[in-house]
C-alpha cells in the first residue's frame, strides 16, 4: 500500500503503524452504472474484532459500518458474511476485486473494492492483534459479573 497505487492512501498513525486504509471503491448501481465512493477503513486494536468502513460519496453523508475483521479476510476468497453484511471474491474474468453488500432494513448497497490494498492491510492488522488473540485480555470474571449485577459503580 503506498502512492504508488492509484486510489490508495496509506495513512500511519503512531504507534501502530498502518491502522487506516483509503480506498477508492466503486457502488454498483446496475449493469453499466457505478458511483466512486472514498472507502475509510480504520482498525482499532483495543477493539480488534471489528473494522470500521466510513464511506464517503461526493456531495452526500458519511456513512459508518463495524464490519468483523474476519469477515472482511474471509470475503476476499470465499463468501463471507450473512443477513446485513456479506461479502465474496468477484469472478476471475473480472480482475482482483470483491463485492460487499450491505443491507439495513429495506435498503441495500453493493460495492466492488481491489483486493490487493485490502488484503495487505488487512494483514497488517492481524500482524497487531493475531487471529484467536481478540480476546486474550479480557478479564472473564468481570465481564461475568458485569453481565450478572451490573457494572460495579466506584464511589
Amino acid at each position: 500500500m503506498s502512492g504508488n497505487q492509484p486510489g490508495v492512501q496509506d495513512r500511519r498513525s503512531a504507534p501502530y503503524g498502518r491502522r487506516r486504509l483509503s480506498l477508492d471503491i466503486e457502488r454498483v448501481l446496475d449493469v453499466s452504472a457505478r458511483q466512486a465512493v472514498r472507502a475509510e477503513f480504520r482498525y482499532d486494536p483495543a477493539l480488534p474484532l471489528a473494522v470500521s468502513l466510513e464511506l464517503l460519496v461526493e456531495g452526500g453523508p458519511r456513512v459508518l459500518w463495524r464490519i468483523g475483521r474476519d469477515l472482511l479476510q474471509q470475503g476476499l476468497y470465499t463468501m463471507s458474511g450473512l443477513g446485513d453484511v456479506r461479502m465474496w471474491p468477484s469472478s476471475p474474468e473480472e480482475g482482483a476485486t470483491a463485492r460487499l453488500g450491505l443491507a439495513s432494513g429495506d435498503m441495500a448497497a453493493l460495492f466492488e473494492l481491489p483486493i490487493p490494498p485490502l488484503a495487505a492491510w488487512l494483514e497488517h492488522t492481524y500482524s497487531l492483534v493475531p487471529a484467536g488473540q481478540e480476546l486474550a485480555g479480557v478479564d472473564w470474571d468481570v465481564t461475568a459479573e458485569d453481565l450478572l449485577h451490573g457494572p460495579a459503580s466506584s464511589d
